[in-house]
């Protein structure tokens, strides 16, 4: 099984947003990843657009033609947005508006009833959805009477502990992607994932259908350039 390589471009509109105008060119870094063999383009606009904006997100869905994935807290203009855009995949996230990144997952016990809400609207759009969980195989457990359509494991305490005793730290991710086997839902993952962790990871998780990497990626792209960068990310997936 090949697990696929969506590349998250936030950052890009970072460095875009810093000093105003159009550079980076966004749109055409996006259609660059694709045609340097990323299999889908991720952004996560927060209220703020302190990066993607929400214009860049109807932008995007006009050039993108791997998989379009849009990430965000289904707050009322964010569930607007990606009903308006249809993206392929909808990944949600519960950060607050002043987050400065993702920092966990859901208590899919807690929030079942809104997560069974939100997804339900997408699904009439024919949106796959994907609920970002930490790992934990009893929010897997309560994350398949949502109806969602996959998992995305929060891999921060992962790749946080992996050099310290990576056997250690993947250990509940091991147990958790088997749980979401067991339910009948997909796998993705991300967050801090990187050339030095991914390979260990994708080895090591059953059914891993996908990965989103954004930040490490484009740092590592400042120093090898982007063809290369994505292209040594993908050999990390190779099993």
């Amino acid at each position: 099984m090949k697990t696929k390589l969506s590349v998250n471009i936030n950052k890009i509109a970072t460095i875009r947003n810093a000093r105003g105008g159009n550079m980076p060119n966004l749109i055409q870094v996006a259609i660059d990843c694709e045609k340097f063999g990323a299999e889908g383009i991720t952004v996560h606009p927060r209220p703020d657009e302190r990066h993607i904006r929400y214009q860049d997100v109807r932008d995007l869905k006009k050039i993108v033609t791997t998989e379009f994935n849009i990430e965000g807290y289904p707050s009322s203009s964010f569930i607007e947005l990606v009903k308006e855009v249809v993206p392929e995949q909808v990944t949600l996230v519960p950060d607050p508006p002043d987050a400065l990144t993702s920092n966990n997952g859901w208590d899919t016990i807690l929030y079942k009833d809104f997560l069974t809400e939100v997804i339900a609207e997408f699904h009439q759009l024919g949106i796959r959805t994907s609920i970002f969980v930490n790992p934990d195989p009893q929010m897997v457990i309560h994350a398949k009477d949502t109806n969602t359509d996959r998992i995305e494991l929060y891999t921060e305490s992962f790749a946080s502990n992996y050099l310290l005793n990576r056997e250690k730290a993947i250990e509940d991710y091991i147990l958790t992607a088997q749980e979401a086997i067991k339910q009948g839902i997909g796998i993705n993952a991300g967050h801090d994932l990187s050339l030095v962790n991914l390979h260990y990871f994708a080895e090591k998780i059953p059914g891993l259908l996908e990965v989103s990497i954004g930040h490490a990626l484009i740092c590592d792209a400042l120093y090898l350039g982007l063809e290369e960068t994505i292209s040594r990310y993908k050999q990390q997936l190779e099993r």
